[in-house]
């Protein structure tokens, strides 16, 4: 499976930085209770400093001007990190679902920056981050089928399925981390000044805490326009 955006998107965005991460061995039984307290004590850290609300940190508003830039209205459609974050300032904590899917959350809270995890079984082909031609079919979380809108960013695999819509706003349904899954494809990206070095950060972060609680070896890279692509 190769995994990369597309030409146009590096065009649009220059200053895009995706992290990507590979694992297989998941299970739904491995205890991530402590490094999920510590990256959300950070982000708690971060919100007692007095940095307000989400939408005032560089992470967040370098997503809000590409929304806007794709069409999107960015206070009707958030990034996904965005929407973590306002959850958790309102309620304190974030709800149990699959310890891999709470310590990305809870990653996702600690850096400001969306995460996406993909269930490569659930993936045909290639996956690729792209503007949609709108006959893709995307699942939703209950179940029901949608197409997006043409232009809008997807990532969609060869048999165009859309396993996720508006960028970094909403995942699938049908590739969601499950009880069963075994294998994964973690997704990093960010656009703000200091993506590079956060970026960086937060894939080694992940990294260890999967060598530590899966026992699992991932492998890992963060793309440039230079060399775009990941191998699975």
């Amino acid at each position: 499976m190769h995994f990369a955006h597309s030409p146009q998107l590096w065009r649009d965005f220059p200053r895009l930085v995706p992290g990507v991460l590979h694992a297989k061995g998941i299970t739904a039984g491995a205890s991530v209770d402590d490094p999920v307290r510590q990256l959300c004590a950070r982000a708690a850290a971060r919100n007692a400093e007095g940095a307000g609300q989400e939408s005032g940190l560089p992470q967040i508003q370098a997503w809000r001007r590409a929304f806007a830039e794709l069409g999107v209205k960015p206070t009707q459609y958030r990034c996904a990190a965005e929407s973590l974050l306002r959850r958790f300032r309102k309620e304190g904590a974030l709800p149990q679902i699959h310890p891999l899917i709470d310590l990305c959350n809870a990653a996702s809270l600690a850096f400001a920056i969306p995460v996406g995890v993909f269930d490569l079984g659930r993936i045909t082909g290639d996956l690729r981050v792209r503007h949609a031609d709108g006959d893709e079919v995307y699942e939703t979380f209950a179940g029901s089928e949608e197409h997006p809108e043409p232009g809008e960013v997807i990532f969609a695999d060869d048999a165009r399925r859309a396993h996720a819509r508006r960028w970094t706003n909403r995942q699938s349904g049908h590739s969601a981390v499950r009880e069963e899954t075994g294998e994964v494809l973690i997704v990093v990206e960010a656009l703000h000044e200091t993506a590079p070095g956060e970026v960086a950060e937060l894939m080694d972060v992940l990294a260890d805490a999967l060598r530590m609680h899966w026992a699992v070896t991932p492998r890992s890279a963060v793309l440039t326009r230079q060399a775009p692509g990941f191998e699975v």
